[in-house]
């Protein structure tokens, strides 16, 4: 949490889309009304994106800005908020995630109750040692040695 990485690009993209949205489109804000402040305008075609047709002043433009970003500048400290409160059940479903490659939500609630996770019902442990016990010794020739 105390280093910047590329790996939530993609989630700040989609936050600011469903902020500007909900400022643009759906009117969903105090300070600016229910009011369309954009349309959409085209399909999506040959890799180019939708448009979007503003009819506002520079100086709306500039509120829509700043109320997109107070929106995600509370729902990211909500989110860290979240996080941090949550670190020790975020580094234990990390684990469990490693040991088991999925989780359920069996262990999901043990491990929201402050609970070890039990082992997942359907898990049988994959490994890429040759099992042990009694083996069945080989002769010279591959085949299988007489008793």
């Amino acid at each position: 949490m105390n280093q910047m990485t590329t790996g939530a690009s993609n989630d700040f993209e989609r936050a600011t889309s469903i902020a500007r949205d909900m400022v643009t489109r759906y009117g969903m804000t105090d300070e600016l009304g229910p009011m369309v402040y954009a349309e959409n305008e085209g399909e999506v075609f040959l890799g180019r994106s939708v448009t979007k047709t503003t009819s506002m002043s520079e100086d709306t433009m500039r509120k829509v800005d700043g109320v997109i970003r107070r929106i995600i500048d509370e729902q990211y400290g909500i989110a860290r908020r979240h996080i941090e409160n949550n670190k020790d059940k975020m580094h234990a479903m990390a684990q469990a995630l490693l040991e088991w490659e999925t989780i359920d939500a069996d262990q999901i609630d043990d491990i929201m109750a402050g609970k070890p996770p039990r082992m997942p019902k359907d898990w049988t442990p994959s490994s890429t040692k040759p099992p042990s016990g009694p083996s069945t010794p080989v002769g010279t020739d591959g085949a299988p040695a007489a008793a």
